[in-house]
């Protein structure tokens, strides 16, 4: 295959996995409308610096990637699940066809593409791929800068790299100086492995680094002025407090070795076909080759190794371990490593199709069961009457929504993509001949999992449905919306709020606990109801309840709604 054929192929590939099934999930976590609500306000509001929601909160991080929610959803109409999420899918489709790019030039075209491919379908860079978060985009600028810094090293470091700069700049913007650090770290550790002089390498870095804080220091300036010190805090908190384990309140934390365990489950399958060619290696032989301490030491040497290999090997490393150290930990911090851990699992892939192809047929023979039998559960469910008694617990409405929606899952479209998908994974069992047919393989079953499976488990969990029944019910006319949830009240920082409600209603939520409004209507759970009505009624308030959620938890509880209005302490 040539490298415009492979090119082509792979962006097609992205194009048609992702972007189709963006808007077919609605949000089901307080991230994502959390984010989205920024834009919202942005596009409302006009004020594209520093807005703040119906509730008075600011945005946790720098504005690029509201900035490109705003932009898509201004272009398609408003902001929603799609137009949100369409941001980071961008982000991984230009981030596999970086990697094709960079390793096809250094490489083969081959071994590019199967890089791309591996990076494209390890669990978390897919996941992340197709969420309205600001970690993909983040992920983008840090690779980006890395891959153009090394390539400005290449050439024999002249000149100033402006394109990285600016990466390094729009990485600064997403999440904060994280976004020029990380580039600088891993490649001045390269340069110095290199043999570069340390303050030649030192001094470089740091004027690159000062450069890409020029564009980010003109918003930092803006924000301040309307933000003032709340804004300065907060900015200092996140950015600096959750490196040096000096947050006010804990967020994320985790032990030094928590990436220990979630990286093997971010990059499946890859990981799991990994373990399974340690049974096949034969240790013997490779003893053999490292015998001598002149021989090992040879081998190990910087000075002899690869400068490809040994770029990414840093890249994965040093990422790996600067993040150990923060409290705060979240799988997603470390994927600027998951595109140079693709090049390392393809170069395994291509030789175990050269020495080891039953294990390729192994693993691949086991998903292609699993596909097929999902697949053919699905098709079973469309003929079973769901009954409410097989489930139990606190999560049975939830279960039993989730299997209602497989069922009633079933759009023309929908079963042309199973259909797809299973020809794809029956096709395998007469095509095992390597590598291609197993990322085909992966590729279909991520298929079927988000266009058929993901959207309606995924929906039973959302809250879109309450927010439609409360805007029927109780439209602004009818009175101003306001929350209460204990754990936002009392949490240091990070407070909770009914995110997923608020932007569904248009950001039209106030805060009850700051704003002690007179009268209206209030949304709160009913276990914080039963220990904070007293408290309320002492301070005047007398409450009529009008409306609950029922059997739908809403942040693992109960909505309440009262209509509320404020009196003198004491009257009845």
């Amino acid at each position: 295959m040539t490298s415009k054929k492979a090119f082509w192929l792979l962006l097609a590939i992205c194009v048609l996995t992702v972007i189709p099934f963006l808007g077919l999930s609605e949000y089901n976590t307080k991230g994502e409308p959390r984010e989205s609500i920024v834009s919202y306000t942005m596009i409302e509001s006009g004020n594209w610096i520093l807005p703040r929601n119906s509730v008075g909160e600011m945005a946790y991080k720098p504005p690029f990637f509201y900035w490109c929610v705003a932009a898509v959803s201004v272009v398609c109409g408003g902001v929603t699940e799609f137009t949100s999420r369409v941001p980071s899918a961008i982000a991984y489709i230009f981030l596999t066809i970086a990697v094709f790019l960079f390793y096809q030039r250094r490489r083969d075209t081959r071994i590019g593409f199967v890089a791309a491919l591996v990076a494209f379908t390890s669990w978390e860079l897919h996941r992340q791929g197709g969420n309205c978060r600001v970690d993909m985009v983040l992920t983008l600028f840090i690779v980006m800068a890395m891959l153009l810094l090394y390539r400005w090293w290449e050439r024999g470091m002249k000149g100033i790299p402006w394109v990285a700069i600016l990466m390094m700049s729009l990485g600064t913007l997403t999440k904060g100086p994280v976004g020029t650090l990380i580039p600088c770290l891993v490649v001045g550790v390269f340069l110095l492995c290199r043999r570069v002089n340390f303050f030649r390498a030192f001094l470089t870095l740091f004027a690159f680094g000062l450069l890409s804080l020029v564009l980010p220091a003109l918003w930092y300036y803006a924000a301040w002025q309307q933000g003032g010190q709340e804004f300065l805090d907060l900015m200092l908190e996140e950015n600096v407090g959750r490196m040096t384990q000096t947050m006010s309140y804990e967020s994320c934390v985790h032990p030094w070795y928590y990436y220990f365990k979630t990286l093997p489950g971010g990059y499946l399958p890859w990981t799991a076909l990994a373990v399974m060619m340690l049974f096949v290696v034969d240790w013997k032989a490779l003893r053999g080759q490292w015998q001598g301490v002149r021989e090992t030491w040879h081998r190990l040497s910087l000075a002899s190794c690869d400068s490809l290999e040994l770029f990414s090997w840093l890249a994965v490393i040093v990422v790996f371990v600067f993040y150990c150290f923060p409290q705060s930990k979240r799988g997603v911090y470390i994927m600027p490593i998951y595109p140079f851990l693709g090049y390392f699992i393809a170069r395994m892939l291509l030789w175990a199709e050269q020495h080891h192809r039953r294990v390729l047929s192994a693993f691949g023979g086991f998903l292609s069961v699993v596909g097929l039998l999902l697949a053919v559960v699905f098709v079973v469910l469309k003929f079973v009457p769901i009954s409410a008694d097989w489930f139990h617990g606190r999560h049975a409405f939830e279960n039993l929504s989730m299997a209602q929606g497989l069922q009633q899952a079933g759009s023309w479209w929908l079963w042309i993509v199973w259909l797809l998908g299973v020809v794809v994974m029956a096709w395998w069992w007469r095509s095992r001949k390597g590598v291609m047919p197993l990322l085909a393989l992966i590729l279909a079953i991520y298929l079927h999992a988000d266009a058929v499976y993901k959207p309606p488990v995924l929906n039973a969990k959302s809250v879109k449905g309450v927010a439609a029944l409360i805007d029927e019910k109780f439209p602004p006319s009818e009175g101003h919306l306001y929350e209460f949830i204990e754990d936002g009240v009392l949490s240091a920082g990070d407070p909770v709020h009914y995110f997923e409600l608020n932007f569904y209603m248009h950001d039209r939520v106030g805060d009850f606990y700051r704003a002690k409004p007179k009268e209206g209507i209030l949304m709160i759970g009913a276990d914080d109801l039963q220990g904070w009505q007293p408290k309320f009624e002492k301070e005047g308030y007398r409450f009529t309840p009008v409306w609950n959620s029922g059997e739908k938890l809403v942040l693992k509880q109960q909505l309440q709604l009262l209509r509320f209005e404020k009196v003198s302490p004491g009257n009845p």
